[in-house]
């Protein structure tokens, strides 16, 4: 299946994109897919594994199932005060 991400703040500007696009088998989990997006973006791995991930507006845990239509985003940590 193919999953489109939406990817905000510092993951946006390490891919250099607002999106990435995951090709995974179906069944796929959260944990799933954050190991295939560390494999195309090995430049943000350390951000992606403290990043939250959203799907369909609720955020999730990694043995969230992933179907073909669902609206996922990686949201990393936000600093400041």
């Amino acid at each position: 299946m193919t999953i489109t991400v939406k990817l905000f703040a510092a993951m946006r500007d390490l891919a250099g994109s607002d999106t990435e696009t995951v090709e995974l088998p179906d069944g796929a989990t959260v944990a799933e897919l954050r190991r295939e997006l560390g494999k195309l973006l090995p430049i943000a791995r350390t951000l992606l594994s403290r990043s939250a991930v959203a799907v369909n507006h609720n955020t999730v845990d990694n043995d969230c199932p992933l179907l073909t239509n669902d609206e996922v985003a990686v949201i990393p940590p936000v600093s400041g005060g």
